[in-house]
């Protein structure tokens, strides 16, 4: 194979397809010598918010939760990211401190990429550029959404808002609810955990979804949909 031809199958490395398999064979070498593999363990911090960031973070496997520190032991979590998903991708661009905090959710795997390598690789590659970049522009909108919801929604409507977006796209094959504590989605929809669990219960009473231990089944998306948009 040529060294110029798109790699199909890094060998060694479980990279996600529709990103780094728009490399060739020789940026992917030279990439490679610049990462690290590393292996987090459930509730183990990747990374803190204000500490030097000197690496940009690719998820292989596992799950992360995303959040701000507000104040003394108060969070706001922002969202949940997955496999194939880039963590501190705006350090590439002037910012030399991580923006936020991620903790693993589940036992994950993650890649350390070299941020210099791979700022390289997006100036010689357009169409990875423009890939990587896709990926990065559906959590802008849902930090829109977060804006949204701080600022015109009742709590109710604050819940329900965050029920959905766990329960979304490729959230939904990861079984997001068994990983998080009621304290977790008070933290995503801003309310306090007493009105989680109260509304929770309001939910299921009116046939929106099933409580199983820590698990939540949306059971009417619709309802959801429409108290999420009432506020």
């Amino acid at each position: 194979m040529s060294s110029q031809e798109p790699i199909s199958e890094p060998e060694g490395k479980r990279l996600e397809p529709e990103c780094f398999h728009l490399i060739s064979r020789e940026e992917f070498e030279t990439l490679n010598r610049k990462q690290t593999e590393l292996s987090y363990e459930k509730g183990e911090h990747l990374f803190k918010q204000g500490a030097f960031a000197p690496h940009v973070l690719f998820i292989q496997t596992g799950l992360v939760k995303v959040y701000l520190q507000t104040g003394v032991r108060k969070h706001m979590n922002l969202w949940i990211a997955r496999r194939g998903d880039f963590l501190a991708f705006s350090t590439l661009f002037g910012t030399e401190n991580y923006p936020y905090s991620a903790v693993a959710l589940k036992d994950s795997e993650l890649l350390m990429i070299d941020k210099e390598s791979l700022k390289g690789l997006i100036r010689t590659n357009p169409e990875f550029a423009l890939r990587i970049t896709s990926k990065n522009y559906g959590t802008e909108q849902h930090l829109l959404n977060i804006v949204t919801n701080l600022s015109y929604k009742q709590m109710r409507g604050k819940l329900a808002s965050s029920l959905l977006y766990l329960s979304s796209g490729e959230l939904q094959k990861e079984d997001v609810f068994t990983h998080l504590s009621r304290q977790d989605i008070a933290e995503f929809a801003s309310i306090s955990v007493e009105n989680v669990v109260r509304f929770l219960k309001e939910f299921e009473q009116e046939g929106i979804v099933n409580l199983e231990g820590k698990d939540i089944k949306i059971t009417d998306r619709q309802k959801l949909s429409t108290i999420s948009n009432t506020g």
